[in-house]
């Protein structure tokens, strides 16, 4: 797949476009500074997970309480997973166009002449941070340091194995966390909103709950393990209520911390200086009430797409107002920008519209659009008032939220006009797609650290996945010298880089000799620590996981090697294998080392 943007639709296809938007509004007239943005992103959350939305199974007053204060979005649409949704808010793009087809192995990656919400601030003299769930790229300048957030602590892949002190990215070095992830990353956004008080600052924090595997911490899990529940799914017989009990519970854990967010921001005085924006990722990961709509998470029916937008800017945003034209995680970059006053630095199109006057209320009217929901090749498409889902069928959302009735023979001309919107969406963003030649990065002249990680690595032979998900797994069954694992790396800086591996082995086992090739450098070194531990996460579990469980890693320096740029290719192998196995294989760190200490 080429690294470029795809051409534009034309307008006939309903995609309203905007190269960038006016600074005309945005700073704050009564301090003289430019308004403060926290963005709230939360993971499986469903529309229907909040009381604010009439979940009487949960109570979430501190988001209820950000709508009340500022503005909810009646019909706000993101995407049926989790990666494509971070890169269109991030890009202000449909998520095609900026190369993002999967959420593993290279697919979450946003290409690199992409410009981020994060460029756009940055640029514009903003302190920026990012905390918590990356899920689009984690190499440099596929990572977040490279992506406009000058500050990030979180991780980068889709989802993580154990949500207690885990293993943690720190701007590209790994570190240890401390406690219940989304409380740590709460703590450290606080920490920078403190630091960052008298600049302007953008703070994102993509949190990774309610997604999988089900963790929570005592305090909400005891509230609900048998709690009875009074809502419930349109499929009702489908749930799997200890799996709702664990999701309703993360939820309310969510609002705790949005509540910390809110009571940070007014003890620092900058409530009335900050935009506050919650919404969600995709529609809920299980089956639980979620308004009666059709479809859940992966699915671009209206359950799986819809989600909550809250607006807070005191003073600013009208106080309780509903907004009834439709959005999308697309539009956030322009209209976040917009309220900033501060230009897109985006040289390439948006497909996001800002929504500045509808928060203002400025716009008397305001133009139908069509909005377009894709996945795995799948597309709908909706309106003001209809949903063309992607087999093709007609839906009136407006009198029937549910998607029960197709009406494409009572409108043909509707559905019709929808259809060949949906073709052209396709026939201009979808071709090529998943055709994904972009190498991983090996080094950067000005970056330290560059993981290489067993997700984005190929076995082959007999060695196996420790699961079928490649986000946080690990390869185990490593028995034979024929067996390697291969990444597309390519050096992309000359320079002396330190050779980390993080792996385990039993002491039966130690021995093995591993030779690791990086286009024509190699190193070969020999394992002689034993580290025999036990899989781990399960512990925390509420419910089952379908995800990899995970270890206690241990790391071991290999060496150094001097790598020279453009090289490309990457293996790791064994040349000897004294034991039963070679190891098990988390995780190779390099540290580029020109101009510091070896012993670093």
């Amino acid at each position: 797949m080429l690294n470029k943007a795809i051409p534009f639709l034309p307008a006939a296809c309903g995609i309203l476009l905007i190269a960038g938007v006016s600074p005309s509004f945005g700073a704050d007239q009564g301090r003289g500074r430019k308004p403060n943005v926290v963005v709230i992103l939360t993971d499986d959350q469903g529309w229907g997970d909040l009381s604010l939305n009439g979940n009487q199974n949960l109570h979430t007053p501190n988001i209820d309480r950000l709508a009340a204060d500022g503005a909810q979005f009646d019909r706000f649409f993101v995407c049926p997973v989790c990666s494509p949704t971070r890169a269109e808010f991030l890009t202000g793009r449909y998520h095609p166009r900026s190369g993002v087809f999967s959420t593993s192995a290279g697919g979450e990656r946003m290409n690199l002449d992409e410009q981020t919400i994060g460029d756009t601030f940055s640029r514009a003299g903003y302190a920026t941070a990012a905390f918590g769930k990356w899920h689009n790229g984690m190499q440099y300048p596929y990572h977040p340091n490279g992506r406009g957030f000058a500050e990030y602590y979180g991780f980068c892949s889709g989802h993580w194995g154990d949500y207690f002190s885990p293993p943690l990215d720190h701007n590209g070095k790994i570190v240890r966390g401390e406690g219940f992830v989304i409380d740590d990353f709460t703590n450290h956004a606080m920490a920078f909103m403190e630091a960052n008080r008298d600049q302007p600052f953008l703070v994102y924090l993509p949190y990774n709950t309610p997604h999988s595997p089900m963790q929570v911490p005592d305090r909400w899990w005891n509230a609900f393990k048998d709690r009875q529940l009074s809502m419930h799914n349109r499929d009702a017989d489908r749930e799997n209520l200890p799996h709702v009990r664990a999701a309703l519970a993360m939820c309310e854990n969510i609002d705790w911390n949005v509540g910390r967010i809110i009571k940070k921001l007014d003890e620092l005085d900058l409530a009335d200086d900050t935009i506050v924006v919650y919404f969600c990722d995709n529609g809920p990961n299980g089956v639980r009430w979620n308004g009666d709509m059709k479809g859940r998470k992966g699915s671009t029916d209206e359950g799986g797409v819809r989600s909550p937008l809250i607006a807070r800017w005191p003073g600013n945003i009208q106080a309780g107002q509903v907004v009834k034209p439709i959005a999308a995680a697309i539009d956030l970059l322009p209209t976040l920008a917009d309220l900033a006053g501060i230009p897109v630095t985006s040289t390439q199109p948006l497909d996001g519209i800002s929504l500045k006057p509808l928060l203002l209320g400025t716009s008397p009217a305001w133009p139908d659009r069509q909005i377009f929901s894709h996945w795995r090749g799948r597309v709908s498409v909706r309106t003001q008032q209809h949903r063309l889902d992607d087999q093709g069928r007609l839906y009136d959302l407006t009198a029937d939220p549910g998607q029960r009735h197709d009406i494409s023979d009572q409108l043909a001309s509707t559905a019709a006009n929808l259809r060949a919107a949906a073709r052209a969406w396709k026939d201009e963003l979808l071709p090529g797609l998943t055709n994904d030649s972009r190498p991983f990065p090996l080094g950067h002249a000005t970056y330290r650290y560059t993981q290489m990680p067993a997700r984005d690595g190929v076995a082959h032979g007999s060695l196996k996945r420790s699961n079928r998900f490649p986000n946080c797994s690990y390869f185990t069954n490593w028995t034979s010298t024929d067996d390697r694992i291969s990444w597309d790396a390519e050096v992309a800086a000359d320079g002396l880089y330190q050779v980390e591996l993080h792996y385990a082995c039993p002491a039966a086992d130690v021995g093995s000799t591993i030779e690791l090739t990086v286009g024509q450098s190699k190193l070969t070194a020999k394992l002689t620590q034993p580290h025999d531990v036990p899989d781990r996460g399960g512990e925390h579990d509420r419910v089952a996981r379908a995800e990899s469980y995970v270890k206690d890693f241990a790391s071991v320096t290999l060496g150094e090697m001097q790598l020279t740029q453009g090289e490309r290719g990457m293996s790791l192998r064994a040349l000897s294998i004294p034991g039963s196995q070679v190891m098990e294989f988390r995780l190779i760190m390099f540290t580029r080392q020109e101009n510091e200490p070896t012993s670093k």
